[in-house]
């Protein structure tokens, strides 16, 4: 049976989110040390890796305890404090050639998807960049209360589009909220590596994606690989 559709994160594979990793970087960093707590660059970095290896659901909220030292008031407010510095912030980057690769997908015939963690705000953010109708589903957890990995997440977009998990191949970059839980529906999964969870690996055979990219070339072979797989 063929793929009919195919499904992506927003944060990674079309949102390169640099800039948003920075501003938060440099936030949890202010706030910190507003607590009396000294960051440097080379401590936040130590901090995300920590977060990144120790699988954590919210890479920034194990972040600020780490560096708060787990001291439950300072977390809070230290919390309290990034939310209130970058809970707004409008920095999307749409990934060069992304847009060019949707069209290309739906001039195939393949309905395309999201499914993203993602504030209700991403929708005028798609849409502003030019490829928000290009997606016959939006998938947002902002707009439907259900995040990854939730399956629910998953299946609500496959059923959205019409199709089953074995018709859909989803394209993300972590491979807890992406990966695994799209590849127990029996999804096909390709991991777009590049940002904080860059150097996040599978912890079983199981997590292991259909393939691996860096880049929209790359990523456009992973996926006619395996559309010429069936």
């Amino acid at each position: 049976m063929a793929y009919r559709a195919v499904l992506f994160d927003v944060g990674g594979p079309i949102d390169m989110e640099f800039a948003w990793e920075i501003a938060v970087d440099g936030a949890i960093a202010s706030a910190c040390g507003l607590e009396g707590i000294r960051v440097d660059q080379a401590t936040i970095d130590e901090a995300s890796e920590a977060a990144v290896m120790a699988f954590a659901p919210d890479a920034y909220a194990h972040m600020v305890e780490t560096l708060c030292g787990g001291d439950p008031r300072t977390v809070d407010r230290v919390r309290q404090r990034v939310r209130a510095m970058v809970g707004n912030l409008d920095v999307f980057q749409l990934r060069p050639d992304i847009d060019g690769l949707l069209r290309r997908l739906c001039e195939r015939g393949l309905r395309l998807g999201i499914v993203a963690n993602q504030p209700q705000a991403a929708r005028e953010r798609l849409a502003r960049a030019g490829i928000g109708d290009l997606f016959d589903y939006q998938g947002l957890s902002g707009l439907s209360g259900v995040g990854k990995p939730d399956p629910r997440a998953f299946q609500a977009a496959a059923e959205a589009l019409g199709v089953t998990p074995v018709d859909c191949i989803m394209v993300g970059d972590r491979i807890d909220n992406d990966i695994a839980p799209a590849k127990a529906l029996g999804m096909s999964t390709i991991l777009f590596r590049g940002g904080r969870h860059r150097r996040q690996r599978p912890r079983t055979p199981a997590e292991e994606p259909d393939a691996v990219v860096s880049d929209v070339l790359e990523l456009e072979a992973a996926i006619d690989a395996l559309l010429s797989s069936r």
